[in-house]
């Protein structure tokens, strides 16, 4: 299958106005009116949509994107980014660090609702830089980077039973403030679900208290009719209905959009959406709407989401002002059987699926939209990474990064804007990472993979195959034809440079 260099879906709904100087450190904000301010920037954070869900990027999409069509017709968009993992957790801490998150204490997987948190203490974020700069700063939507709960008896353990099938939280305080999320991360204001919303427990945190007058336990749901329609069971708030819960946060996002348009400073939001992830919960109003079932339903109604993002910013003024960014966590969780019977290629031009090394696990859209600063319809296939957004935004704060922050993060604002130079090498090369650990890395056309099979769920490998596997990503984008017995010296030398940059802790 011919890889179509498309452009990623990214939703940045709103013009940045360059600014020619920024602030020092701990200045107080700038005085200014909206439209002679620093920038405000919003980070839209999808949950599983694939690279080919966008009708803009994948012709043969079984599903309508009118609004990210715009962002791509408007905006930057990128046919070569990549998640830093391809699962939900480690990402997320990559967004927020610009740091992969194998150099924290999570090799593999992903956390679990009562998790601590992943973030180190003294991690610095990409919240804590726009703070720096007098930014207003918020987190809204999935967490997923583990918190801090109280217990009723400090000598008993918070939970019993298996992580992922919690069979008794009455040690759980939910009562008391529940700490080390995003306020230890920077962020102002905070409306979070812990986790995915299929993993409990199922709660609303405002600023580190549970919204709901009750929590109670519940059995799993399944709808058989439909695959990807289920979620555990597990404590769940009076003010929790599953269905309900991306209108809540994007409501709740709109909410701050409006209260933060005419403020004396510039705001940073991070929205990070429970959509498409399962369970696949579309409102009526796009039921049966798309022509990939409950999920690509699930797919309109996130791009819907957006759209309502974009209105707000153009609706209190501050559309060119604003910077937008979208793109996924991972690549979507679309089994060959869904292909199958949709005729719809989810992570299109890949193989593979969430969870994978394989470029299907964590080749996401991306999308930069920033009128007046960009090109409209501008496509870019340099390899970029989810860990260069903190590097992006310290350039456009005129922020230096220090040695120990942002190892991993190289900025793609010259890619985005020709209002800025280029100060730094662009990367050259990106780690792939999937669920169980496994390895593999990308330099040029070449892409090594540290392991057999697929790195994650789609393949194990067979058991006469090579240890390890490498391609030609630029003519073999399926990643068909292992070439590691033809090109051992090639394969040796991006190992070498894998295991170095596993072993320096850095690789900017």
């Amino acid at each position: 299958m011919k890889l179509i260099h498309q452009r990623l879906i990214s939703v940045c709904l709103t013009g940045v106005a360059f600014c020619t100087t920024a602030p020092s450190e701990g200045k107080a904000p700038d005085k200014k009116k909206p439209d002679e301010r620093k920038p405000n920037v919003i980070y839209i954070l999808a949950d599983d949509m694939g690279y080919g869900d966008i009708s803009a990027l994948n012709p043969q999409s079984k599903i309508k994107t009118p609004t990210l069509d715009s962002l791509v017709r408007n905006g930057v968009s990128f046919t070569n980014a990549h998640s830093n993992s391809a699962v939900s957790t480690p990402t997320r801490y990559g967004i927020l660090t610009g740091r992969y998150c194998f150099r924290s204490r999570l090799k593999a997987g992903v956390l679990v609702g009562y998790d601590r948190p992943l973030i180190e203490e003294d991690r610095p974020t990409v919240a804590n830089l726009f703070k720096r700069r007098g930014y207003h700063t918020a987190c809204i939507g999935k967490w997923h980077l583990g918190l801090n709960y109280e217990k009723v008896n400090s000598n008993r353990p918070l939970t019993e039973g298996d992580p992922w099938g919690i069979l008794n939280t009455s040690n759980v305080d939910y009562s008391k403030p529940i700490t080390g999320g995003p306020k230890a991360c920077g962020f102002d204001y905070s409306y979070i679900i812990p986790s995915s919303l299929d993993i409990a427990p199922y709660l609303f945190i405002r600023d580190e208290k549970i919204t709901g007058e009750k929590v109670s336990a519940q059995p799993s749901w399944s709808d058989k009719s439909s695959r990807g329609r289920w979620y555990r069971g597990g404590d769940v708030a009076s003010d929790f209905k599953h269905s309900e819960v991306l209108e809540n946060l994007v409501n709740d996002a709109k909410s701050f959009i409006n209260n933060n348009a005419k403020s004396d400073s510039a705001f940073f939001l991070y929205l990070a959406l429970t959509s498409p992830h399962t369970p696949w919960l579309p409102s009526e109003k796009f039921l049966g709407k798309s022509g990939a079932g409950a999920y690509g339903d699930f797919v309109m109604m996130t791009d819907a989401m957006v759209k309502e993002i974009a209105e707000a910013c153009k609706k209190q003024g501050i559309d060119d002002n604003t910077m937008i960014i979208f793109a996924s966590d991972n690549g979507s969780h679309w089994l060959p059987s869904d292909i199958q019977q949709y005729q719809h290629e989810s992570n299109h031009g890949t193989s593979g699926m969430k969870g994978d090394v394989w470029d299907g696990g964590h080749r996401i859209p991306l999308i930069v939209y920033w009128p007046n600063s960009t090109k409209k319809g501008a496509s870019v296939d340099k390899i970029v990474c989810t860990t260069d957004l903190f590097a992006t935004c310290a350039q456009l704060l005129g922020s230096k990064l220090s040695d120990n922050e942002a190892e991993d993060s190289f900025s793609i604002l010259p890619l985005i804007s020709s209002k800025f130079q280029r100060k730094e090498p662009h990367r050259t090369s990106i780690i792939h990472h999937g669920v169980n650990g496994d390895f593999g890395i990308r330099e040029g056309k070449w892409k090594y993979i540290d392991c057999k099979g697929s790195g994650g769920w789609s393949s194990k490998g067979v058991d006469n195959a090579p240890e390890a596997q490498l391609y030609n990503i630029e003519a073999d984008p399926l990643e068909k034809n292992n070439l590691i017995l033809q090109h051992p010296k090639i394969a040796k030398r991006l190992k070498a440079l894998l295991e170095k940059q596993k072993a320096d802790n850095k690789s900017r």
